[in-house]
């Protein structure tokens, strides 16, 4: 004996977010509506991204993973480079290429609104443009890692000064610098400018990595060299008080008569 199908009458809504609106609020405010005008019996559900998008933010959020990775980082470069001071300044330049990809995402999008209707503009601050922020990390890493290296080296084996060594290694690794990031900046113009199939995924990410990467690129570059001369000043500083701590003579016992 089976048991009797049913059927339930469905209807299929297809919506995007309105100008500077996140997917996330837009299905909010469906939700909203929904509940507010439909009958109790009545249900829902998601096809498509939105079905992925709901069933992403059911696991870890986004920052969890982007300060997992940095933590990632930091501890890999100490156990590399046997140094905690190190890892400091190389991470504190990250800012700069992450403002540097959400401003891109910002211009792209300002300009497309102004050609194209709402709902042609799809580019937003989704998991594409998190996972080209992700690899940011590394990218932006890597940068002040070729300055930050070589001017450690020149100062603590050739006995240079912080700040000399931070303009040596600055003056030094500028053109490795240039070109190993526009090269990576080329190879991702493809992703940029993207078409066919699934191609607002490729142009987001591409988006985010070439803004960041023009912005450490561009900038932080000039930055990296007085972030290396601050974070060994505190860090010699904190060592020096240390060291005179260490060295204050214990008071000798007295003997009794």
């Amino acid at each position: 004996m089976g048991f009797p199908l049913t059927l339930y009458s469905s209807a299929q809504i297809i919506g995007n977010a309105a100008p500077g609106y996140s997917s996330e609020q837009a299905t909010a405010a469906l939700e909203d509506v929904f509940h507010q005008t439909m009958p109790p019996e009545m249900g829902f559900d998601y096809m498509g991204m939105s079905r992925q998008e709901q069933k992403a933010r059911e696991g870890i959020p986004s920052w969890v993973i982007f300060a997992v990775s940095l933590l990632f980082v930091f501890l890999i470069l100490a156990a590399l480079y046997e140094s905690w001071s190190l890892p400091f300044s190389v991470l504190l330049s990250t800012p700069i290429a992450v403002a540097g990809a959400f401003g891109l995402l910002w211009l792209r999008r300002a300009v497309l609104s102004m050609i194209f209707p709402a709902f042609m503009v799809q580019i937003d601050n989704d998991v594409y443009s998190q996972i080209g922020l992700v690899m940011l990390i590394g990218l932006a890493a890597k940068n002040a890692i070729l300055i930050v290296e070589f001017a450690k080296e020149q100062h603590e084996v050739y006995g240079k000064s912080v700040v000399d060594a931070a303009l040596e290694g600055a003056r030094l690794r500028l053109r490795p610098i240039l070109m190993t990031s526009f090269a990576f900046v080329l190879g991702c113009v493809p992703l940029f400018i993207a078409t066919g199939a699934g191609s607002v995924g490729r142009q987001i990410m591409g988006t985010a990595v070439i803004g960041g990467m023009l912005a450490a690129t561009g900038i932080a570059i000039f930055i990296i060299p007085a972030l290396y001369v601050l974070v060994e000043r505190v860090a010699g500083l904190g060592q020096h008080e240390t060291e005179q701590v260490a060295a204050i003579p214990q008071p000798m016992p007295v003997e009794g008569h």
